[in-house]
């Protein structure tokens, strides 16, 4: 699984390109994930923070970037305010660059007229648009807290000639069966659709086959080598995680084979 979380790292578009929302978007290294023979991920660890190790390890193999550090924690007396994802170092430049990571899963609500609101995720408690606030307001500040200093004298490393950009990837899904507008947001993140739970009980979804992944999948394409359920053994499944409002990913194979992604939603 560790080697399919990578290549589903690599394969995931970046949520925008160049600069936009006052951000700067990392421009990833080109790697051959071949390089990564293994990586050690704990089956509790949260798939955010499976998405930073796959981007520490991807980082190691690159030829155009090392590792500073990862994970600096800074704390305020007993409170702990936050971390700094990575600093990394450009090898032919030697340019310091600070580089937050986020990983989301979207589904697109068209109903909502400006696309950074349109974008929540599947049990609508995880939004974008406060992500964006929390990136510009909270944890890129954060690289110039007043208790870090020592440890940039120790470096030593001056925090004003650190570049800050962000390393934003996303999987994002339409309305089933229509399309989305989200311009100036990277169109190539749309990988599938979402439904709600009634829509997806009716006669169009009866002949197909569907399988639940279990969330380090969710990363990954759809493929054809998993244990497909019918429609009445996964609606069992899936109505469990309605009563819990818990909006689950569905693989979805079609009569002819082709295969798709989709969120069915509890609201």
């Amino acid at each position: 699984m560790s080697y399919t979380l990578v290549q589903g790292f690599l394969a995931t578009c970046p949520l925008w390109k160049h600069q936009q929302f006052g951000l700067q978007q990392f421009h990833f290294p080109k790697v051959d994930p071949k390089a990564i023979t293994k990586i050690d991920l704990p089956e509790h660890l949260r798939l955010g923070h499976q998405m930073e190790v796959v981007f520490s390890e991807l980082i190691r193999i690159s030829n155009d970037y090392s590792l500073v550090f990862s994970n600096l924690l800074i704390d305020e007396g007993k409170i702990r305010l936050g971390e700094l994802d990575f600093i990394l170092r450009h090898t032919r430049s030697e340019k310091l660059i600070h580089v937050e990571l986020a990983y989301k899963f979207y589904i697109i609500n068209p109903e909502i007229s400006e696309p950074i609101y349109r974008l929540m995720g599947p049990n609508r408690r995880d939004m974008f648009y406060t992500k964006l606030d929390k990136l510009k307001e909270k944890q890129f500040p954060l690289l110039f807290h007043k208790s870090l200093a020592p440890y940039w004298e120790t470096v030593p490393i001056d925090p004003i000639e650190i570049e800050q950009q962000c390393c934003f990837k996303a999987q994002l899904f339409a309305p089933y069966g229509k399309t989305a507008a989200i311009r100036p947001l990277n169109t190539a993140c749309i990988v599938g659709s979402w439904i709600s739970f009634d829509a997806f009980n009716t006669n169009e979804f009866h002949s197909f086959h569907y399988y639940i992944p279990r969330k380090s999948e969710w990363v990954i394409p759809a493929h054809d080598n998993v244990p497909w359920m019918n429609h009445f053994e996964t609606l069992l499944e899936v109505n469990l995680r309605m009563v819990k409002e818990n909006a689950p990913m569905v693989w979805m194979k079609r009569a002819d084979g082709t295969l798709d992604k989709l969120f069915v939603v509890w609201w």
